[in-house]
């Protein structure tokens, strides 16, 4: 049968169909569990969370689900260079937005304090708790905490924007690699070049990934239903992961606004921008995102770009100024047709169901 992959075999589930795990507090215990009850793979992004925040919701897990599910963090955790960020770099950055400060009445926050990366004591945690299955973006953890993981039984999974990427990946021994389209919502997680230079498509990234490496592949961005996960499937995927159709879902912890917008209109038009977090990430086309375009290099390193805006995304939340907020959303939105994650993984068995069935006729 079609589920029977690779993937299913090693990461104990019954359908190789893994819902992506959203950073920024979108990630929510009951969305995961209700992917991983229903014979996926659940998954929870933790890399805003602090290591008890992460015990936390792993113990929460455990009590919605006895099924596997993921947890994600981000191996870079931070683009800041060693000597910080410079007056010049923030007086730069507050030209650039000040107008949208203006715009909404608050005043420009001071220069943002400066970042300690936490990935290090996050890891901790993940080798204490040991999910099912650890994901890690923006790079790969060394060669003695992927065997620490080996040996607990932990399945490590690493996310790839080039086949460069996926090379890396391969050789440095992960059990998995996402290949990550550039049509999905969220940020681009390239690690070895540019993200702006690191753009495939997801099926030629499936393709090219598939032709040189022997590490079962899951293909990401570009999927909401079941011919799609078919069609990753039919390209040589292990598996498929579906980002933005769970983000719409109600169980997810996006916004009400965010989800109605995923299935309004607004969703045709999509834009990739560094104006919002410091890296480059696909949402909902925005003003903002069209204005800064060509400017980026005025934008502060992430997180900090993120500290920033904060305030201001707040404020346009709170007045309603849809148009200044980058939603995060991938290309596929306009087909999304489901709120609930149950009826969501019902439906997508049942597409992948029947057009494998079909094939036989």
């Amino acid at each position: 049968m079609w589920y029977n992959t690779k993937a299913t075999a090693l990461l104990g589930i019954e359908y190789p169909i893994m819902q992506g795990p959203f950073g920024g507090n979108l990630s929510t215990v009951e969305l995961t569990a209700a992917v991983s009850n229903a014979g996926g793979l659940g998954g929870y992004g933790a890399y805003t969370m602090s290591p008890q925040e992460i015990f936390e919701a792993d113990k929460q897990l455990k009590a919605a689900t006895n099924k596997p599910y993921n947890i994600n963090l981000w191996v870079s955790d931070h683009d800041i260079l060693p000597s910080g960020l410079s007056d010049d770099q923030y007086d730069k950055t507050a030209v650039l937005f000040k107008p949208y400060f203006d715009e909404v009445g608050i005043p420009l926050p001071e220069k943002p304090a400066p970042f300690q990366s936490r990935f290090e004591n996050q890891l901790e945690v993940i080798l204490d708790i040991k999910p099912k299955v650890f994901s890690f973006m923006f790079g790969v953890p060394s060669a003695d905490v992927l065997e620490q993981c080996r040996r607990s039984g932990i399945a490590t999974v690493g996310a790839a924007t080039t086949l460069d990427e996926a090379l890396f990946l391969e050789a440095a021994g992960v059990d998995m690699i996402i290949a990550s389209g550039f049509e999905a919502g969220g940020h681009r997680p390239s690690f070895l070049a540019s993200a702006e230079s690191s753009l495939t498509g997801t099926f030629v990234l499936l393709q090219l990934i598939r032709e040189k490496v022997k590490t079962p592949i899951i293909a990401a961005g570009g999927i909401a239903n079941g011919k799609g996960v078919a069609a990753a499937l039919a390209l040589g995927a292990s598996a498929a992961q579906i980002g933005t159709a769970f983000l719409a879902c109600d169980e997810s912890n996006a916004l009400p606004i965010h989800r109605e917008m995923l299935f309004s209109d607004a969703a045709k038009y999509t834009t990739l921008s560094r104006a919002y977090t410091g890296r480059l990430g696909r949402g909902l086309t925005s003003r903002i995102a069209k204005e800064i375009a060509g400017k980026e290099e005025n934008v502060l390193p992430f997180p900090l770009q993120t500290t920033l805006v904060s305030p201001l995304r707040k404020a346009a939340l709170d007045q309603q100024k849809w148009d200044m907020i980058l939603f995060w959303g991938g290309q596929i939105a306009p087909i999304l047709k489901h709120t609930k994650a149950k009826e969501l993984m019902h439906s997508l068995i049942e597409e992948t169901n029947a057009y494998f069935d079909d094939l036989k006729g």
